[in-house]
């Protein structure tokens, strides 16, 4: 456990909640890739795939709510610093072996803290805005394994998931 005097705690010395000061981390490139999936009905998969959604464009629509999830994190996140978003890519799998959809981002900054909180906001919300758009015709859909699958850059350096 980290000391409250530490400046990566997220503990001042009363034991009050702060945000961790990174100012004398140096500015480099980072990034990070995190996912989520969406099971549902085959059916539900089926409508996706053919475009027959009756709310429009639900992959497109999941886009602009992951893009738009990432760059409000820290207003979403209590004590998450605001990170220089360089880039961001979201991919859709349509999978019939869940049956459901999988969603990928990659977030990259250039700052003294890394995506990792942008890129998993990002996979929620797409995930989240599947469910929206899809809920009327499947209110089973279940949205579950939100994690990050590979950081780089920083201190730390590399880290990827086991069997990702």
């Amino acid at each position: 456990m980290r000391s409250m005097t530490d400046p990566l705690s997220h503990f001042d010395p009363a034991g009050a909640a702060r945000m961790v000061t990174v100012t004398d981390k140096p500015e480099t490139p980072r990034g990070a890739i995190a996912r989520a999936r969406v099971r549902m009905a085959a059916a539900t998969l089926a409508r996706i795939r053919g475009g027959a959604v009756g709310k429009g464009d639900v992959l497109g629509v999941a886009r602009l709510a992951a893009i738009g999830g990432a760059k409000q994190t820290p207003a979403i996140i209590p004590l998450c610093h605001p990170v220089r978003i360089t880039g961001i890519s979201v991919e859709f799998s349509l999978r019939e072996d869940l049956p459901g959809v999988e969603v990928q981002v990659q977030v990259a900054a250039h700052d003294r803290t890394g995506p990792e909180m942008e890129a998993m906001t990002a996979a929620a919300a797409a995930a989240l805005t599947i469910y929206d758009m899809c809920k009327a015709m499947d209110r089973g859909m279940v949205i579950e394994a939100v994690e990050l699958i590979e950081k780089s850059g920083g201190k730390s350096g590399q880290w990827t998931r086991d069997g990702a």
